[in-house]
């Protein structure tokens, strides 16, 4: 009588590891065996921890997994088009899952959500990016704007622009973000120049700035927690 073919090993690795965490919790998963867990909708087929491990070995962290761009994503052995894209839809799952605990409350008593959500949206872009939270008089969120990208090293950015809208919008307040791609929150004098410029672009209009936040990989700094707003 003829034996049925062994199942392949990583057949097997999958159903414990389905196993652990439906008993254990995602929580009881290290980063690449929770990587892991989302290939193996993506790659039916295949060993997939190599590929999680090559993923967190090239870009340094699972955030950053989910952040790279998807023309860098396919350069891993094992990732296509359709991995690229499901990892991409997986990001903005947990972006937009994100967004929602600082949209439907205030925001500045909802401060280490802000500050998670900040990090999540720009610790690991490669470019500047100037943000604008504009708020209502609850301090509710109305609007998340991009409103100046440029280099490495600087973002352009305009107080009148930034008074204007916050006029089209109605805000009553704002928090203004923007990241450090070098990794360091640290602000510096041109951070801390322009801040004061937009403060005192919106002051004849009443409109509060509530913080200037700067996200980077080794952390968020706070203006007003530093003392510099």
């Amino acid at each position: 009588m003829s034996q049925s073919p062994a199942k392949p090993h990583w057949q097997g690795h999958r159903d414990r590891l389905r196993g652990k965490l439906l008993k254990r919790g995602a929580g009881s998963l290290e980063d690449y065996e929770l990587l892991e867990t989302l290939l193996f909708a993506f790659i039916p087929r295949r060993d997939v921890k190599p590929v999680a491990k090559a993923l967190l070995t090239r870009f340094g962290s699972l955030s950053a997994v989910f952040a790279a761009p998807a023309h860098k994503l396919v350069e891993i052995d094992g990732v296509g088009d359709t991995v690229a894209a499901y990892l991409k839809a997986t990001q903005e799952i947990g972006d937009r899952a994100a967004r929602e605990k600082i949209q439907s409350r205030p925001v500045i008593s909802s401060w280490s959500a802000l500050l998670a959500y900040v990090r999540q949206q720009l610790q690991h872009e490669t470019r500047e990016q100037f943000r604008v939270l504009f708020l209502d008089r609850k301090n509710q969120l109305i609007s998340d704007e991009l409103m100046g990208q440029g280099t490495v090293d600087h973002a352009p950015v305009y107080p009148r622009e930034i008074a204007r809208r916050a006029l089209e919008l109605s805000a009553s307040a704002l928090i203004l973000v923007h990241n450090h791609p070098s990794g360091d929150p640290t602000p510096s004098r041109t951070d801390i120049d322009m801040t004061r410029e937009i403060v005192d672009a919106l002051a004849p209009f009443e409109i509060t700035v509530h913080d200037h936040l700067i996200a980077a990989k080794h952390g968020v700094t706070s203006f007003k927690t530093e003392g510099l707003i």
